[in-house]
């Protein structure tokens, strides 16, 4: 399964993103640190080249505090990368990224930097800006695409941002990264089911933090399943229907919206590992899909060389 979700804004912002991209000196893209591989969109890092860029992990309060370094190290082997963590309880660590920015682009000493902010939706851009900028200047909001275009921002200490639309990329083939954007609220809801993104979130605690689960619920044994996870969730906050049936959407609701909200105090969802296995995983699957779109072609183009070569053949014998 594959989320396809690209409202015609994203494909406006992606066109503005190209067209803008060669007057700017560093791309500062903003991650959730609790997901620093899913919400780092591939489609930019395309754009970008060999733009200096600064990799900031916004909402580190809410990921797991020896997780987040690990993932710093990792970005800091790229050259030309360097990365940040960073939370709207530390104020001051906000505002070091205009300084850590210009620190990347030494030739532009004494003169204006333009850096260009860029995210996937609710990663916290916005909250960000208004933070860099000292006052309110852009929308912030609990729900994907809050910012609709492109704008720009001076920001003080010699720095201009250009502030974009949250962007998605057209198709995200990797199925746990889908999960894991959903679960924490960058794909709007209608592109999965609650159950489905409630059974992802149950099995990944179990696997991973399974006293976390145990302590939220009070629950009295370790579920085995993700599906007796969520009947467990259900039974203990009384989502319950006919025939004392757990009612399995309501449960996976409750679970979600306590995760998503740091319930579960801080955790972070993948580790540099997982991102190179499911790097793998996909790049095999889109080979696949790519040779399986190659075969249906040749089929096709065989079907209609075939319908001319027969309909050539009717009008000779005529």
């Amino acid at each position: 399964m594959s989320i396809q979700w690209f409202p015609g804004h994203m494909h406006k912002a992606r066109l503005e993103i190209q067209a803008t991209l060669p007057k700017v000196d560093v791309v500062i893209e903003i991650l959730d640190a609790r997901i620093p591989y899913s919400s780092e969109n591939p489609m930019l890092a395309e754009l970008r080249g060999d733009k200096p860029c600064l990799k900031v992990l916004a909402k580190s309060d809410l990921a797991d505090e020896a997780m987040t370094p690990v993932w710093l190290a990792h970005f800091d082997k790229t050259v030309g990368v360097r990365a940040s963590a960073v939370t709207t309880e530390d104020v001051p660590s906000i505002r070091r990224l205009k300084s850590i920015a210009t620190s990347m682009v030494p030739h532009r000493r004494g003169r204006t930097v333009t850096a260009m902010i860029v995210g996937i939706p609710n990663v916290g851009k916005s909250t960000i800006i208004n933070y860099l900028a000292g006052r309110k200047i852009a929308k912030t909001g609990n729900t994907p695409a809050v910012t609709k275009q492109q704008q720009r921002v001076n920001i003080g200490d010699g720095v201009t941002l250009l502030d974009t639309p949250g962007v998605l990329w057209p198709n995200v083939l990797n199925v746990n990264s889908g999960y894991r954007l959903a679960l924490l609220g960058s794909i709007k809801e209608t592109a999965m089911e609650y159950a489905d993104i409630g059974f992802f979130a149950a099995r990944y605690m179990l696997a991973e933090y399974p006293d976390k689960l145990i302590d939220r619920y009070g629950l009295d044994t370790t579920p085995t399943t993700e599906l007796e996870a969520i009947e467990a969730i259900g039974r203990k906050r009384g989502c319950l229907g006919k025939s004392n049936r757990v009612d399995i959407d309501r449960a996976s609701r409750i679970l979600v919206t306590e995760l998503r909200s740091g319930g579960f105090g801080p955790l972070t969802l993948e580790t540099p590992q997982t991102m190179q296995r499911e790097k793998r995983q996909t790049e095999a699957l889109a080979a696949e899909k790519a040779e399986k779109d190659a075969a249906k072609d040749a089929k096709r183009k065989k079907r209609f060389r075939d319908r001319e070569r027969a309909k050539r053949k009717a009008r000779e014998r005529r």
